[in-house]
């Protein structure tokens, strides 16, 4: 069994996510703990009461999520599992990173807390939306994105085989979405996400981020991570700051990442944090091999995880 973990990103969060888990272990607790300590943030009541606009504001969801991914983290280890490799969708790189101790869990936590109020607080004016397109090709969507003449549209994540998610004004997005359609699209959904992400338009938050990422120290890693710029290994030869950096900027290759965990053999792969997107990005790559996919955001799925991980190995 040669297991991946994938952490998710900003708009996986959902009110109540994690609660069950805080609730029933104290390494779960702990970590929430730890986390306010560090931010002076209550990540814990934001998370299992919301509201949900609060919840949704950048500066608090990224948090939000990491903590959760983090907390199901200590268990697993706790449990002696453990993966081979493991990536995560934008914000989730954070988390693979802390996983992999590349980027120290203090460190980590204050620089993901300063990355969405980056974010958060040097959002560019302007009405911006984000919507996946699913059925085109990337080269289709690029195409589509050329042609909408109502504004700035761009591909920002490429997430799998047949899914391209784009990030830019809500009109530009909304003309993007018709002809999407008219390309054959099969389907296209609004995300929760409201803002220019992985676009140029993020340089001046880029910029600022570069700033707070001057002040971490960066150590070797210990489990081997995909990075979101190139969908390629990270090395430790790479200058992870000036990556990160870019990472707001640049679109996310997703399929890259998983593509390059099939080839690499990775047959198990579990999503760790809300949501079950990675899982059904992870389905949709197209392969000859077997793979399991699981994923963990309650206490029955992180326990059956466990009994099957704990089995297979």
């Amino acid at each position: 069994m040669k297991i991946a973990f994938l952490f998710p990103g900003q708009g996986a969060q959902s009110v109540g996510m994690g609660k069950d888990i805080y609730e029933k272990y104290e390494e779960a607790k702990k970590i929430y703990d730890r986390v306010k300590e560090l931010t002076d943030i209550d990540i814990a009541k934001i998370s299992f009461e919301g509201p949900e606009e609060k919840l949704n504001e950048t500066k608090y969801s990224q948090l939000a999520i990491l903590t959760n991914s983090l907390a199901i983290l200590e268990i697993l280890k706790e449990n002696d599992v453990m993966p081979e490799i493991s990536a995560g969708l934008s914000l989730g790189e954070y988390t693979a990173l802390i996983n992999s101790k590349v980027i120290s869990f203090d460190e980590g936590i204050k620089l993901v807390q300063k990355r969405g109020e980056c974010m958060q607080n040097y959002l560019p004016e302007g009405d911006w939306q984000m919507a996946a397109i699913m059925g085109l090709t990337d080269e289709q969507v690029e195409e589509v994105c050329k042609k909408v003449k109502s504004g700035f549209v761009v591909p920002a994540n490429y997430n799998c085989m047949g899914q391209v998610a784009i990030s830019g004004e809500k009109d530009a997005v909304l003309e993007a979405q018709e002809l999407a359609k008219e390309a054959g699209a099969k389907k296209v959904i609004v995300l929760k996400t409201a803002g220019p992400f992985h676009t140029e338009k993020l340089n001046k938050a880029s910029e600022m981020f570069k700033k707070e990422l001057e002040n971490i120290n960066i150590n070797d890693f210990k489990v081997k991570v995909i990075k979101n710029l190139d969908g390629e290994e990270y090395r430790n030869t790479d200058d992870v700051k000036k990556i990160l950096a870019k990472h707001m900027v640049n679109p996310v290759r997703f399929s890259k990442t998983l593509e390059n965990m099939l080839n690499e053999g990775i047959d198990t792969f579990v999503e760790i944090g809300p949501g079950k997107t990675l899982s059904g990005f992870v389905k949709r790559m197209p392969t000859n091999r077997e793979r399991k996919i699981l994923n963990i955001n309650n206490v029955t799925s992180l326990e059956e995880t466990i009994k099957i991980l704990k089995e297979g190995n």
